[in-house]
Protein backbone atom coordinates (compact mmCIF):
# COMPACT_ATOMS: atom_id res chain seq x y z
CA UNK A 1 0.00 0.00 0.00
CA UNK A 2 1.36 3.80 -0.55
CA UNK A 3 1.30 6.44 2.13
CA UNK A 4 -0.62 9.45 0.83
CA UNK A 5 0.21 11.62 4.08
CA UNK A 6 4.52 11.69 3.05
CA UNK A 7 5.16 13.66 -0.29
CA UNK A 8 8.63 14.60 -1.64
CA UNK A 9 10.19 17.69 -1.43
CA UNK A 10 9.52 20.48 -3.94
CA UNK A 11 12.83 22.49 -4.62
CA UNK A 12 13.29 25.27 -6.93
CA UNK A 13 16.08 25.55 -8.79
CA UNK A 14 16.09 28.86 -9.74
CA UNK A 15 17.66 30.33 -7.22
CA UNK A 16 20.74 28.08 -8.28
CA UNK A 17 21.10 28.02 -12.04
CA UNK A 18 19.37 31.88 -12.79
CA UNK A 19 22.38 34.25 -14.21
CA UNK A 20 21.72 36.95 -11.31
CA UNK A 21 21.84 34.03 -8.49
CA UNK A 22 23.73 34.99 -5.60
CA UNK A 23 26.32 32.99 -3.20
CA UNK A 24 23.45 33.05 -0.55
CA UNK A 25 21.12 31.94 -2.54
CA UNK A 26 23.16 29.24 -4.48
CA UNK A 27 23.72 27.90 -0.86
CA UNK A 28 20.24 27.94 0.11
CA UNK A 29 19.47 25.67 -2.78
CA UNK A 30 22.56 23.52 -2.24
CA UNK A 31 21.38 22.89 1.62
CA UNK A 32 17.85 21.95 0.34
CA UNK A 33 19.45 19.19 -1.83
CA UNK A 34 21.27 17.83 0.71
CA UNK A 35 18.84 17.55 3.14
CA UNK A 36 16.31 15.87 0.34
CA UNK A 37 18.53 13.74 -1.25
CA UNK A 38 19.92 12.90 2.69
CA UNK A 39 16.51 11.97 3.44
CA UNK A 40 14.77 10.66 0.84
CA UNK A 41 16.87 9.94 -1.97
CA UNK A 42 14.55 11.90 -3.92
CA UNK A 43 13.17 15.11 -4.49
CA UNK A 44 10.87 17.13 -7.33
CA UNK A 45 12.30 19.74 -9.14
CA UNK A 46 10.78 22.86 -10.95
CA UNK A 47 12.34 25.46 -12.65
CA UNK A 48 14.86 23.28 -13.89
CA UNK A 49 15.84 24.53 -17.01
CA UNK A 50 14.07 22.05 -19.40
CA UNK A 51 11.95 24.06 -21.95
CA UNK A 52 8.50 22.35 -21.41
CA UNK A 53 7.92 22.64 -25.24
CA UNK A 54 11.23 19.98 -25.60
CA UNK A 55 8.93 17.78 -22.61
CA UNK A 56 6.17 17.80 -24.60
CA UNK A 57 8.23 17.10 -28.17
CA UNK A 58 10.07 14.03 -25.91
CA UNK A 59 6.98 12.57 -24.88
CA UNK A 60 5.58 12.78 -28.50
CA UNK A 61 8.78 11.15 -29.89
CA UNK A 62 8.51 8.28 -27.17
CA UNK A 63 4.34 7.86 -28.36
CA UNK A 64 5.29 7.68 -31.85
CA UNK A 65 8.13 5.26 -31.50
CA UNK A 66 6.55 2.43 -29.65
CA UNK A 67 3.74 2.47 -32.03
CA UNK A 68 5.67 1.38 -34.73
CA UNK A 69 5.54 -2.27 -35.92
CA UNK A 70 6.55 -4.97 -33.42
CA UNK A 71 9.08 -6.34 -36.08
CA UNK A 72 10.44 -3.25 -37.18
CA UNK A 73 11.23 -2.13 -32.83
CA UNK A 74 12.89 -5.72 -32.40
CA UNK A 75 14.89 -5.47 -35.25
CA UNK A 76 16.48 -2.43 -32.84
CA UNK A 77 16.65 -4.81 -29.72
CA UNK A 78 19.32 -3.61 -27.47
CA UNK A 79 19.62 -6.89 -26.46
CA UNK A 80 21.85 -7.47 -30.08
CA UNK A 81 23.34 -4.61 -29.82
CA UNK A 82 26.88 -4.66 -28.01
CA UNK A 83 26.73 -0.78 -26.06
CA UNK A 84 22.69 -1.67 -25.25
CA UNK A 85 21.04 0.66 -27.34
CA UNK A 86 17.97 0.17 -29.01
CA UNK A 87 15.02 -0.81 -27.86
CA UNK A 88 13.47 -3.28 -25.21
CA UNK A 89 10.61 -5.12 -25.35
CA UNK A 90 7.96 -6.21 -22.56
CA UNK A 91 9.29 -8.49 -20.44
CA UNK A 92 13.13 -8.56 -21.36
CA UNK A 93 13.87 -7.35 -17.77
CA UNK A 94 13.61 -9.52 -14.72
CA UNK A 95 15.52 -8.36 -11.26
CA UNK A 96 16.56 -10.90 -9.26
CA UNK A 97 13.72 -11.64 -6.41
CA UNK A 98 10.93 -10.53 -8.94
CA UNK A 99 8.29 -12.73 -9.13
CA UNK A 100 7.62 -11.78 -12.77
CA UNK A 101 9.59 -9.76 -16.05
CA UNK A 102 8.45 -6.08 -16.00
CA UNK A 103 5.53 -4.72 -18.05
CA UNK A 104 7.40 -1.90 -19.85
CA UNK A 105 8.82 -1.10 -23.21
CA UNK A 106 12.23 0.88 -23.27
CA UNK A 107 14.43 2.22 -25.97
CA UNK A 108 17.76 3.38 -24.75
CA UNK A 109 20.55 6.25 -26.25
CA UNK A 110 24.01 7.67 -24.65
CA UNK A 111 27.09 9.47 -25.37
CA UNK A 112 27.67 8.49 -28.95
CA UNK A 113 30.96 6.82 -30.06
CA UNK A 114 32.04 6.05 -33.40
CA UNK A 115 33.02 2.43 -32.09
CA UNK A 116 32.35 0.12 -29.12
CA UNK A 117 34.31 1.19 -26.10
CA UNK A 118 34.75 -1.83 -23.56
CA UNK A 119 33.12 -2.63 -21.68
CA UNK A 120 30.67 -1.19 -23.40
CA UNK A 121 29.37 1.61 -21.95
CA UNK A 122 30.51 3.93 -25.17
CA UNK A 123 29.27 2.95 -28.84
CA UNK A 124 27.01 4.51 -31.47
CA UNK A 125 23.36 4.61 -30.68
CA UNK A 126 20.73 3.27 -32.91
CA UNK A 127 17.60 5.07 -34.43
CA UNK A 128 15.47 4.05 -36.71
CA UNK A 129 15.37 4.39 -40.39
CA UNK A 130 13.98 7.98 -41.63
CA UNK A 131 11.36 6.08 -43.47
CA UNK A 132 10.32 4.63 -40.85
CA UNK A 133 9.83 7.48 -38.21
CA UNK A 134 10.81 11.50 -39.75
CA UNK A 135 14.05 12.12 -38.15
CA UNK A 136 11.74 15.58 -37.18
CA UNK A 137 9.92 12.72 -35.10
CA UNK A 138 11.74 11.38 -33.30
CA UNK A 139 15.51 11.48 -33.20
CA UNK A 140 15.56 15.35 -33.23
CA UNK A 141 13.64 16.18 -30.13
CA UNK A 142 15.34 12.96 -28.09
CA UNK A 143 18.88 14.21 -29.02
CA UNK A 144 17.37 18.15 -27.76
CA UNK A 145 15.95 16.99 -24.84
CA UNK A 146 19.00 14.15 -23.92
CA UNK A 147 21.39 16.75 -24.09
CA UNK A 148 19.43 19.31 -22.20
CA UNK A 149 18.97 16.70 -19.42
CA UNK A 150 22.65 16.06 -19.63
CA UNK A 151 23.12 19.60 -18.51
CA UNK A 152 20.69 19.33 -15.44
CA UNK A 153 22.27 16.21 -14.46
CA UNK A 154 26.28 18.35 -14.51
CA UNK A 155 23.86 20.44 -12.39
CA UNK A 156 22.85 18.32 -10.13
CA UNK A 157 26.05 16.61 -9.39
CA UNK A 158 27.51 19.94 -8.52
CA UNK A 159 24.82 20.59 -6.02
CA UNK A 160 25.33 17.04 -4.47
CA UNK A 161 29.11 17.79 -4.10
CA UNK A 162 28.81 21.52 -2.80
CA UNK A 163 26.42 19.69 -0.19
CA UNK A 164 29.33 17.45 0.94
CA UNK A 165 31.74 20.46 1.12
CA UNK A 166 33.71 20.58 -2.00
CA UNK A 167 33.68 23.06 -4.63
CA UNK A 168 31.05 22.04 -7.81
CA UNK A 169 34.10 22.38 -10.16
CA UNK A 170 35.49 19.28 -8.55
CA UNK A 171 33.50 17.23 -10.84
CA UNK A 172 35.70 18.08 -13.74
CA UNK A 173 38.20 15.43 -12.25
CA UNK A 174 35.74 12.26 -13.07
CA UNK A 175 33.76 13.86 -15.95
CA UNK A 176 36.16 14.18 -18.94
CA UNK A 177 33.63 11.39 -20.79
CA UNK A 178 30.97 10.54 -18.29
CA UNK A 179 28.46 8.04 -18.79
CA UNK A 180 24.94 9.42 -19.55
CA UNK A 181 22.57 7.26 -20.85
CA UNK A 182 18.93 7.84 -21.42
CA UNK A 183 15.98 5.27 -20.97
CA UNK A 184 12.26 6.48 -22.51
CA UNK A 185 9.83 4.45 -21.38
CA UNK A 186 6.18 3.11 -22.03
CA UNK A 187 4.06 1.26 -19.32
CA UNK A 188 1.01 0.06 -20.90
CA UNK A 189 -1.98 0.30 -19.53
CA UNK A 190 -3.07 -1.85 -16.38
CA UNK A 191 -5.58 -3.18 -18.00
CA UNK A 192 -2.70 -5.01 -20.24
CA UNK A 193 -0.44 -6.47 -17.01
CA UNK A 194 -0.64 -9.68 -15.73
CA UNK A 195 -1.95 -9.99 -11.94
CA UNK A 196 0.69 -8.69 -9.91
CA UNK A 197 3.20 -7.61 -12.78
CA UNK A 198 4.74 -4.16 -12.53
CA UNK A 199 5.40 -1.47 -14.84
CA UNK A 200 9.07 -1.79 -13.24
CA UNK A 201 10.08 -3.60 -9.98
CA UNK A 202 11.37 -2.22 -7.10
CA UNK A 203 15.02 -1.34 -7.45
CA UNK A 204 17.29 0.88 -6.49
CA UNK A 205 19.44 3.22 -9.24
CA UNK A 206 22.89 1.68 -9.11
CA UNK A 207 24.68 4.69 -10.24
CA UNK A 208 24.74 8.44 -9.93
CA UNK A 209 22.21 11.09 -10.46
CA UNK A 210 18.73 10.39 -12.45
CA UNK A 211 16.77 12.95 -13.91
CA UNK A 212 13.47 11.58 -14.74
CA UNK A 213 10.35 13.33 -16.72
CA UNK A 214 6.65 11.61 -15.97
CA UNK A 215 3.86 12.61 -18.31
CA UNK A 216 1.90 15.01 -16.31
CA UNK A 217 -1.58 13.51 -15.11
CA UNK A 218 0.07 9.61 -15.61
CA UNK A 219 1.03 8.72 -11.96
CA UNK A 220 2.24 5.63 -11.27
CA UNK A 221 6.18 6.04 -9.60
CA UNK A 222 6.16 5.32 -5.82
CA UNK A 223 9.44 5.51 -3.76
CA UNK A 224 9.77 3.69 -0.57
CA UNK A 225 10.56 5.64 2.64
CA UNK A 226 10.89 3.89 6.41
CA UNK A 227 8.92 1.18 4.98
CA UNK A 228 5.67 2.97 2.71
CA UNK A 229 5.50 3.62 0.30
CA UNK A 230 4.73 7.04 -1.05
CA UNK A 231 3.36 7.96 -4.20
CA UNK A 232 5.34 10.95 -6.61
CA UNK A 233 2.64 12.54 -8.43
CA UNK A 234 3.10 13.32 -12.38
CA UNK A 235 3.06 16.67 -12.28
CA UNK A 236 3.07 19.38 -15.29
CA UNK A 237 7.14 20.65 -15.74
CA UNK A 238 8.08 19.04 -12.83
CA UNK A 239 11.41 16.81 -12.93
CA UNK A 240 12.15 14.15 -10.31
CA UNK A 241 15.26 13.68 -9.52
CA UNK A 242 17.46 10.61 -7.60
CA UNK A 243 20.67 9.91 -6.47
CA UNK A 244 21.68 6.02 -7.00
CA UNK A 245 23.77 3.30 -5.45
CA UNK A 246 26.96 4.77 -6.62
CA UNK A 247 26.47 8.30 -4.74
CA UNK A 248 25.30 7.26 -2.08
CA UNK A 249 28.10 4.87 -1.57
CA UNK A 250 30.90 7.39 -2.74
CA UNK A 251 29.25 9.74 -0.16
CA UNK A 252 29.90 7.49 3.12
CA UNK A 253 26.02 7.13 3.84
CA UNK A 254 25.15 11.35 3.76
CA UNK A 255 23.30 10.82 0.65
CA UNK A 256 19.91 8.16 0.17
CA UNK A 257 19.87 5.83 -2.55
CA UNK A 258 16.03 4.44 -2.20
CA UNK A 259 13.70 1.96 -3.50
CA UNK A 260 11.19 2.98 -6.24
CA UNK A 261 9.01 0.95 -8.71
CA UNK A 262 6.28 1.94 -11.26
CA UNK A 263 2.71 0.88 -11.34
CA UNK A 264 0.28 2.61 -13.85
CA UNK A 265 -2.90 2.62 -12.14
CA UNK A 266 -4.86 4.28 -15.26
CA UNK A 267 -7.10 1.19 -16.58
CA UNK A 268 -6.83 1.77 -20.29
CA UNK A 269 -3.88 4.37 -20.84
CA UNK A 270 -0.47 4.09 -21.11
CA UNK A 271 2.02 6.21 -19.31
CA UNK A 272 4.94 8.11 -20.86
CA UNK A 273 8.14 8.57 -18.87
CA UNK A 274 11.89 9.41 -19.37
CA UNK A 275 14.82 8.81 -17.10
CA UNK A 276 18.63 10.72 -18.02
CA UNK A 277 21.18 8.51 -15.69
CA UNK A 278 24.38 10.40 -15.17
CA UNK A 279 27.26 8.57 -13.72
CA UNK A 280 30.82 9.81 -14.47
CA UNK A 281 33.65 8.72 -16.10
CA UNK A 282 34.42 4.78 -16.70
CA UNK A 283 37.70 4.85 -14.83
CA UNK A 284 36.62 7.18 -12.22
CA UNK A 285 36.82 6.22 -8.36
CA UNK A 286 35.25 7.66 -5.48
CA UNK A 287 36.87 11.76 -5.50
CA UNK A 288 35.73 12.36 -1.81
CA UNK A 289 38.63 10.44 -0.53
CA UNK A 290 40.97 13.06 0.34
CA UNK A 291 41.16 13.72 3.67
CA UNK A 292 37.81 16.32 3.66
CA UNK A 293 35.40 14.34 2.14
CA UNK A 294 32.58 11.35 4.41
CA UNK A 295 33.14 8.63 1.31
CA UNK A 296 35.44 5.63 2.11
CA UNK A 297 38.42 4.62 -0.85
CA UNK A 298 38.46 1.65 -2.73
CA UNK A 299 39.74 0.56 -6.04
CA UNK A 300 36.62 0.02 -7.98
CA UNK A 301 35.59 2.66 -11.01
CA UNK A 302 32.44 3.35 -12.57
CA UNK A 303 32.52 0.54 -14.77
CA UNK A 304 33.48 -2.09 -12.39
CA UNK A 305 30.22 -1.26 -10.62
CA UNK A 306 28.06 -0.72 -13.63
CA UNK A 307 29.37 -4.10 -14.64
CA UNK A 308 28.82 -5.50 -11.14
CA UNK A 309 25.26 -4.07 -10.99
CA UNK A 310 24.11 -5.66 -14.31
CA UNK A 311 26.00 -8.85 -14.15
CA UNK A 312 24.02 -9.75 -10.31
CA UNK A 313 20.93 -7.67 -10.99
CA UNK A 314 19.34 -8.76 -14.72
CA UNK A 315 18.91 -12.30 -15.36
CA UNK A 316 19.93 -11.44 -19.29
CA UNK A 317 23.91 -11.79 -17.27
CA UNK A 318 23.42 -14.82 -15.77
CA UNK A 319 25.50 -17.62 -16.22
CA UNK A 320 27.97 -14.86 -18.57
CA UNK A 321 31.82 -15.15 -17.16
CA UNK A 322 33.72 -11.92 -16.24
CA UNK A 323 36.22 -12.14 -19.76
CA UNK A 324 32.44 -11.63 -21.48
CA UNK A 325 31.41 -8.72 -19.18
CA UNK A 326 34.84 -7.16 -19.39
CA UNK A 327 34.59 -7.25 -23.51
CA UNK A 328 30.91 -5.92 -23.70
CA UNK A 329 29.71 -8.77 -24.68
CA UNK A 330 26.95 -9.46 -21.90
CA UNK A 331 25.22 -6.30 -23.50
CA UNK A 332 24.39 -8.45 -26.88
CA UNK A 333 22.65 -11.34 -25.48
Amino acid sequence: MASTDIVLPLIDLAPYLSPDATPESKATVVAQVRAAVGEFGFFQAINHGIPLASQHALIEAIRTLMKIPKEEKLAMSFLKNPSRRGYEGSGDTFRTGDKMHDAKEAFYIGRPSEKVEPPGFHGPNVWPSPDLVPESEFRDPVWSYYQQTNALGRDIWQLLIQGLGHPGDLLSQFTKKPVVMMKMIRYPPFSSTLPGQFGVGAHTDFGGVTVLLQEAGRDGLEVEYKGEWIPVPALENVMVINAGDMIASWSGGVYKSAKHRVINKAEDTERISCATFWHGDLDATNPFVDGKGEGKAGDETVADLLVKRFRSQFSLMRGKKTEEVARGEVFAH
